[in-house]
């Protein structure tokens, strides 16, 4: 009896996902329009609306570190009809925060991993430093003395040069700005020695010759600067991404996840995608829902580590 009942929840099951979706989906962007969480739910949305044959739409809901619109996500109905493009921010915000009103993992089904974006490691043009072993170098003989720029505690930029100083042991003083652009203004400047930026904010600069790049933080070249090396190809193991996924509420059922897993696929295969991330540094990606709960895991274990011994203390 058992069997059966089990094998009519399978079914079941199946057959939900094969009906779906009958009516519009929403796709929450924790975020303002306009950044790579939102280009990239747009372009998927567009080709969810065009594969299924019902309007996937974009709601944005900006604020609190991207925790309003994560929160409104993980307490949807778990019924397909609310989905969650999110930054790497929702595993950061854990590490950060004491009081997060979702979990990222148990409050979430992975879809996939939409697409990575590596920052830029990016300097005054008169530093004496050309290459990532120099920064080193020259951190190492002015212990404290040199300063690097974020766009504030927690952010990538900042988490990202945290993890560069406990793999190699240098120690620069971190001086967070409100943004990306006024802490990049400042390194081109001189006021500051360093910094991890966007590529949309770093290239524009690199182009006029305003500050120059050292290495991007992925485990490889970008198509958008090739002729920049990875950090790991100095310090081995080094990767911080910026990375865009795609989920649903914890308790999402499975057939539903595999069909959007699946179209997700296509889309980021596509010319389309490619183009429309080339401008932030970006790349698609596409993985198998397991894949991309691993990374959230893995994350989470990551940045733990490297807040405790940045001496980030939640707040």
């Amino acid at each position: 009896m058992r069997w059966a009942s089990a094998l009519l929840l399978v079914v079941c099951a199946q057959a939900f996902g094969q009906d779906y979706p009958s009516r519009q989906v929403r796709i929450v962007v924790p975020s303002l329009p306009g950044g790579g969480t939102d280009i990239v739910a747009r372009v998927l949305g567009q080709h969810f609306s065009s594969a299924f044959g019902q309007a996937f739409f974009v709601e944005n809901r900006a604020g609190a570190g991207n925790m309003i619109g994560i929160e409104l996500a993980a307490h949807a109905a778990p019924d397909g009809y609310t989905l969650l493009m999110v930054p790497s921010t929702l595993a950061l915000n854990s590490v950060l925060y004491k009081k997060v009103p979702y979990h990222p993992v148990r409050d979430f089904a992975p879809i996939t991993l939409a697409a990575t974006a590596p920052l830029v490691l990016i300097v005054p043009p008169g530093l004496a430093a050309q290459s990532v072993a120099e920064l080193i170098a020259l951190a190492k003989k002015q212990p404290g003395a040199m300063s690097y720029g974020s766009a504030g505690i927690g952010t990538a930029p900042h988490m990202s040069m945290e993890l560069l100083k406990s793999m190699t042991g240098i120690d620069l003083v971190h001086v967070p700005y409100r943004g990306t652009s006024p802490a990049a203004a400042d390194v081109a400047g001189g006021q500051i020695a360093a910094m991890f930026a966007t590529a949309l904010t770093a290239r524009p600069m690199i182009d006029a010759g305003r500050v120059r790049p050292l290495a991007v933080s992925g485990p490889r070249r970008v198509r958008a600067l090739p002729n920049v090396p990875p950090v790991g190809e100095t310090v081995p193991g080094y990767v911080a991404m910026q990375w865009y996924g795609l989920l649903a509420p914890a308790g999402t059922p499975p057939a539903i996840v595999a069909r959007l897993n699946a179209e997700a696929a296509r889309s980021l295969r596509s010319d389309e995608m490619r183009e429309r991330l080339a401008a932030d540094g970006a790349e698609p990606q596409g993985s198998t829902p397991e894949e991309f709960g691993a990374l959230i895991r893995s994350e989470l274990e990551k940045w733990t580590r490297v807040a405790r011994a940045a001496g980030i203390e939640p707040q």
